[in-house]
């Protein structure tokens, strides 16, 4: 990997850990746990501790499970783009990247993961979520596109 490819996936993963790192801090201080704050009709900003995965699933692994889990991630993307030109699927794997060092930092630190973005509509309510986990599907769904994308330009040739 060159020095170009190496800090543009870096500066990226950076800006997402950074963000994380200060809008989870923000909640910490200034939303109480399980507090609700309305900003708009179908947003509120929540102070909530994620034990699991996403949705709060298999919270019955335990930390270690989900520390080696994102551990594993990293190392993967890592090598990944070594492997990648360029271009958009490269940004894709920053933004995974980054999601995972963020939520690995509150894995390390406090045990589980801080959620506080909180979309919902009536009663229905998105599971809350932060900006790492944003950067996270953001991620996977351009790298999906890109390599869908990629295989009808292949089907067509």
């Amino acid at each position: 990997m060159g020095p170009g490819k190496a800090l543009f996936i870096a500066s990226i993963a950076a800006v997402v850990v950074v963000l994380d790192f200060i809008t989870k801090k923000l909640i910490m201080l200034y939303v109480n746990p399980y507090e609700a704050v309305d900003i708009l009709p179908f947003l509120r900003i929540v102070n909530v501790k994620n034990m699991g995965a996403a949705f709060g699933l298999f919270s019955n692994l335990g930390n270690n499970v989900f520390i080696s889990i994102y551990v594993i991630a990293i190392i993967i993307i890592t090598l990944y783009c070594l492997s990648i030109p360029k271009g958009i699927e490269l940004f894709a794997l920053a933004l995974i990247l980054g999601g995972s060092i963020g939520n690995l930092i509150d894995r390390l630190t406090i045990g589980k993961v801080i959620d506080f973005i909180d979309f919902f509509i009536n009663r229905w309510h998105w599971p809350a979520f932060n900006v790492a986990d944003s950067a996270l599907t953001a991620g996977m769904v351009l790298l999906l596109w890109v390599n869908i994308k990629s295989l009808k330009i292949k089907n067509q040739n």
